[in-house]
């Protein structure tokens, strides 16, 4: 195989080097916006898996407009003036993280699991509960002890969660919600807040608006 040389460089040589810059630089010789627009199709383990196909890619998906529209996606657009400390991707993983730790609140609730709740509230004497009977209850002792009561109620209504909004800083978040019972009254309004200790979230905060229904079988409650 031969090839010419002009100028002391092979031809096949230049115009290999140039398809290899051509196709190394495809992602970068699009406009910022056509491809935030691109990955903004992606969800989060895409874009996480995105990131780790190569060095190009993971500065790809990387950027913060990326992960900013992710957030939109997937959290709430009300935070769009909000500029994270440490980046969006960080941010939307802090989020992540806490929707996650609410969700949990949630099961345990449903599935009374007392020493699981022992567990999930910050051992301190200021965290307050307010449940949907109205009570409320002061001091990590008085809050378990009202939750092994409201565990112990026969006549519950189920209940779904929607509309959840989150808004995290680095040692304290708090979680907007509304809860729907599934017998059709609704939607009643709950608000957690959770403090960051050790790496781990604890709540140390729980309101739910006052719910007392009259159904067909006598009072129902809900236990939240």
């Amino acid at each position: 195989m031969t090839a010419r040389v002009n100028g002391g460089a092979s031809e096949n040589g230049g115009e290999m080097a140039v398809e290899r810059q051509s196709g190394a630089s495809m992602m970068e010789q699009l406009v910022p916006e056509i491809t935030t627009h691109a990955l903004s199709y992606l969800d989060y383990p895409s874009l996480c898996r995105l990131s780790m196909t190569n060095s190009l890619m993971r500065k790809a998906a990387n950027d913060d407009n990326a992960w900013k529209a992710l957030y939109h996606k997937d959290f709430t657009l009300e935070q769009d003036n909000v500029t994270p400390p440490n980046g969006w991707k960080a941010y939307y993983a802090a989020t992540r993280a806490i929707v996650t730790v609410n969700a949990e609140f949630f099961r345990v609730i449903r599935e009374r699991l007392l020493q699981a709740m022992r567990q999930f509230w910050l051992n301190a004497d200021y965290v307050k509960c307010f449940h949907a009977t109205g009570e409320s209850f002061s001091g990590y002792n008085a809050v378990m002890e009202s939750w092994q009561l409201a565990f112990n109620w026969e006549n519950v209504a189920d209940f779904q969660i929607q509309d959840v909004r989150a808004r995290v800083t680095s040692s304290m978040a708090w979680v907007t919600m509304k809860a729907y019972l599934d017998i059709g009254a609704g939607p009643f309004n709950v608000t957690n807040i959770y403090e960051l200790h050790n790496g781990r979230w604890y709540m140390v905060h729980h309101h739910c608006s006052a719910m007392l229904i009259h159904g067909g079988g006598g009072q129902q409650l809900l236990h939240m």
